[in-house]
């Protein structure tokens, strides 16, 4: 077995790790690491939740006290490059150094300002090896939402919706609907524990008074992102309940008490300048779901990476028309009872350099 297929291997197995992490360590990126002793993994470990220990930290307090002699003649593997600066925690570059490790084996260049090539700047200067860009483009897939809010300046974003088959998103009197089934709902509020932010649009918010939340899932809340210009969604309604963080996209300058207002200007590109805004609050990721209105402006401006498509079998007859789409073909579907779902990219995320 070559050596270039046998860093392949370690590496997917820090990928497998770090999407354990996924829904707890936003904003900071998931993170997989292992450490190898002529073939044998002596510790591994995941960057678990946002503020504590990273993945290379882990990785090397697990290894067993009879191994921990290996640690200075070992390869270590890690999806992204190792921190260079003091975060919620200290660099991991430096805990490298300070094991003595010979061999750093990194899947992709972490494109943050604060790391950017900083943390194998410390291995090299600290006379460590360092191997790059093993699985790149699956480990830059891995922190999509990471690598697109820094490089692209805002929120990775997820188009969402679920249309009866013949292509209906609501009723015509605009009342709140049933179209997907049980377990479709569950795995939707799975995607919303995922991302750091749920958007939706003033009729659905007037109309529908949804919570946003996570309640079919063991999973964080995201914030909820409401485009409401006019304030007329009442006060009584749920987005205003307090539980959650939520943003009130306007042309007023002060919102009722509780959420913050991302003020814009009507005559602008209203979701250009919202997005501008999230990225300014940190928000690295949201999940659009609706409505028609709101996702048709997000898929005319082509400001979206990923649409998910919920098509349940049973016509709906009349009503609201589904968004109008011409995506490329399906990246994958998914068949959950009488719900098909759709999956679509907009674009693969190319290595940055």
């Amino acid at each position: 077995m070559t050596a270039a297929l046998n860093h392949e291997i370690f590496m997917q197995r820090c990928i497998e790790l770090a999407t354990m992490g996924a829904g707890h360590v936003m904003p900071n990126p998931m993170v997989g690491a292992v450490l190898v002793y002529n073939g044998r993994i002596i510790g591994e470990g995941y960057h678990q939740q946002y503020g504590q220990a990273h993945a290379e930290v882990n990785c090397v307090n697990n290894v067993a006290d009879i191994d921990r002699p290996l640690i200075k003649s070992s390869t270590m593997y890690v999806s992204l490059e190792p921190c260079a600066h003091h975060g919620k925690t200290p660099p991991c570059a430096h805990l490298i150094v300070r094991e003595q490790i010979p061999h750093v084996v990194i899947g992709c260049v972490d494109t943050f300002s604060k790391v950017s090539g900083k943390g194998i700047e410390i291995l090299k200067n600290a006379g460590i090896q360092v191997t790059t860009g093993i699985l790149e483009n699956a480990c830059r897939e891995l922190n999509k939402r990471f690598f697109t809010f820094h490089e692209q300046k805002r929120p990775y974003i997820v188009l969402k919706w679920s249309q009866s088959v013949d292509g209906f998103i609501g009723t015509t009197d605009r009342q709140p609907v049933k179209i997907s089934n049980e377990y479709t709902d569950r795995l939707v509020h799975k995607w919303r524990s995922e991302e750091a932010a749920i958007l939706v649009g003033t009729n659905t918010a007037v109309n529908d008074n949804p919570r946003l939340n996570t309640r079919l899932w063991p999973g964080n809340n995201p914030a909820r992102v409401v485009i409401d210009l006019d304030l007329r969604i009442p006060p009584t309604h749920h987005i205003y309940d307090g539980s959650v963080k939520t943003f009130i996209v306007t042309t007023h300058g002060t919102v009722p008490c509780g959420a913050t207002a991302i003020t814009v200007e009507r005559n602008g590109n209203v979701l250009q300048q919202m997005l501008s805004a999230l990225h300014i609050h940190h928000v690295q990721s949201i999940l659009i779901e609706g409505g028609a209105f709101t996702l048709q402006e997000f898929i005319a401006l082509e400001l979206w990476d990923e649409a998910r498509i919920i098509v349940n079998e049973k016509p709906l007859g009349t009503g609201v028309s589904a968004p109008s789409w011409n995506f490329s073909p399906a990246t994958g579907i998914t068949h959950l009872a009488t719900d098909t779902i759709y999956y679509h990219r907009l674009n693969t995320l190319a290595p940055y350099f």
